[in-house]
């Protein structure tokens, strides 16, 4: 059998390079390639190693004819087609915890900078002036800290606060009390976060619930002079509106490590007074690069060698004789599991997944990532098969499997049950001439196919509904692709699942939100 030969586009450690070689892997080293110089030698490797600079495009995997994985040092994959890699059967690994220490460390670095406003000291300073009265700041000391975000990032800069004498407050749909008391912090809602917090940190991913997190509305709700850091992604605070509440002073400070556009050569912060911006250098230490870079090519080797995956974005942990079996229940599970995640809006304290029937025999540790994987995405959005686990255990979510050889109505049953501050919901789904179904939905019985896009109304069962439904949709010319439904019984409790061809926008699903009878409606997309 041929030696495994990876290239590595972008720059690693000797470290790194000689671990692939230890490992019996053959590593080239060929930086800062053009896209035509990459195009013309992809095709001859197994393996590419790359960071940031290097794009993994469409083009360079289509021309990969060989190409089993790509690893990504470090967390963030916007330089890698993910989805033209999955086409290919190319695994997409990444290193999504080599940078925390790092990046939190960054983080608490910002608020001092802040708090003291050092950027502008130290320039004024340097240039002859000895403006002492100018430069009043403030104690850190018995100040509050807001997390947005407790997660491994989070978690790591509430214990530097809590080092500091800070007040600590979190605000995380996925952070329990338990994991709440364990770290220190105190758990509360965002508007009591906005609220209390002297300094406000983000640290979360961006995904449609967080972008713009911290919109105008949610500023104005702060504290007068908070101060702002985002270390975590561009997009979570609405710029515009940051730059025209620190001209107003109602934000005492802001400092940025990334924006909505990067490079960002320009941006409505710049000039604004007391705002410190650096670029992206959250990662940006010698330990938190050698850390990232051993272990991508651990995990490359690791896949090469054994095809044992670790930290995969686009492939489920299964092995070659397990994959034609589990392949269906794995898309129930995780299309289960992300219709839960989309009706879940409380803090999740458990999850239970059951397993009925011929599923129950399998090996079920890769359906049980899946369906974790699905019902975290929807607030964490580069959570993954792989890292579900971890990331539940981390935000002290409780995860348990039953198992029942005997299922009563289908030869095999999925069943989610996320428990909330508020209470379960209980989701089920099977598989059916092949393709993934949900069957249950708040006990009640039903058959449905996902749809990319669904929408879900819980409705109490009254004549007219079906029908003032389906008008709303006509007039607004949202087409309908299947339309299911379920029920207690005549005139009480009652769901439709219906699968539309375009997303019918907030306006829309307000206005069958104030149908008659209708209890709640929402959009899902899978």
């Amino acid at each position: 059998m041929p030696m495994p030969r990876v290239l590595i586009a972008d720059k690693l450690s000797p470290a790194a390079v000689a671990i692939f070689k230890d490992r019996g892997v053959e590593a080239d080293v060929k930086t800062g390639l053009t896209k035509d110089e990459l195009l013309q030698i992809i095709g001859d490797y197994d393996g590419l190693a790359v960071r940031s600079a290097t794009k993994a495009d469409k083009d360079v995997i289509a021309a990969a004819k060989n190409l089993k994985v790509i690893g990504r040092a470090g967390i963030g994959v916007d330089n890698v087609d993910i989805p033209a890699a999955t086409a290919a059967g190319i695994v997409v690994m990444n290193t999504p915890f080599g940078n925390s220490i790092t990046t939190a460390e960054h983080a608490i670095a910002m608020m001092f900078a802040l708090a003291r406003q050092l950027p502008a000291a130290d320039v004024s300073t340097q240039a002859g002036k000895w403006e002492k009265n100018r430069f009043m700041g403030v104690e850190l000391t018995a100040k509050t800290l807001g997390l947005i975000g407790a997660g491994n990032i989070g978690s790591i800069v509430a214990e530097r606060a809590l080092g500091l004498k800070m007040k600590v407050v979190a605000y995380d749909p996925f952070l329990s009390p338990e994991r709440a008391v364990e770290i220190g912090v105190e758990k509360v809602e965002l508007d009591e976060l906005l609220a209390r917090a002297d300094v406000i940190t983000l640290h979360t991913p961006l995904t449609d619930k967080t972008r713009n997190i911290l919109s105008e509305e949610n500023l104005r709700k702060t504290k007068k002079g908070v101060m702002i850091v985002n270390c975590a992604r561009g997009g979570l605070v609405d710029e515009a509106a940051l730059r025209k509440l620190l001209d107003e002073k109602q934000v005492g400070g802001a400092a940025f490590d990334v924006f909505v556009e990067e490079p960002a050569k320009q941006n409505v912060l710049f000039g604004a007074e007391n705002f410190i911006a650096t670029p992206h250098l959250g990662a940006s230490t010698l330990e938190a690069q050698e850390n990232v870079a051993l272990q991508v090519a651990e995990q490359m080797s690791d896949y090469l060698l054994t095809g044992a995956v670790t930290n995969a974005l686009n492939s489920p942990s299964v092995t070659a004789e397990e994959a034609p079996r589990l392949k269906p229940f794995v898309a129930v599970a995780e299309k289960l599991g992300a219709l839960a995640g989309q009706m879940v809006d409380f803090g999740i304290k458990a999850i239970d997944i059951a397993y009925e029937g011929e599923v129950s025999k399998l090996n079920t540790r890769p359906l049980t990532a899946a369906s974790l994987a699905g019902v975290l995405r929807p607030m964490l959005a580069e959570v993954n098969m792989v890292s579900a686990p971890a990331v539940a255990k981390e935000r002290g979510i409780t995860v348990s499997e039953s198992r029942q050889e005997a299922s009563p109505v289908y030869e095999s049953l999925v069943r989610i049950t996320v428990t909330t501050e508020k209470g379960k919901r209980s989701f089920a789904g099977s598989v059916i001439a092949g393709a993934p179904r949900v069957v249950e939905v708040k006990g009640m019985d039903l058959d449905a196919p996902f749809s990319p896009t669904m929408l879900y109304v819980n409705n109490l069962d009254k004549p007219g509904f079906i029908g003032n439904l389906g008008a709303l949709l006509a007039d607004a010319g949202v087409n309908i692709a299947t339309f299911n439904l379920g029920r207690v019984s005549a005139g009480e409790d009652a769901i439709a699942l219906v699968g539309i061809d375009q997303d019918p926008g907030e306006g829309l699903v307000e206005k069958i939100r104030a149908l008659p009878n209708v209890k709640e409606a929402r959009v899902l997309q899978f």
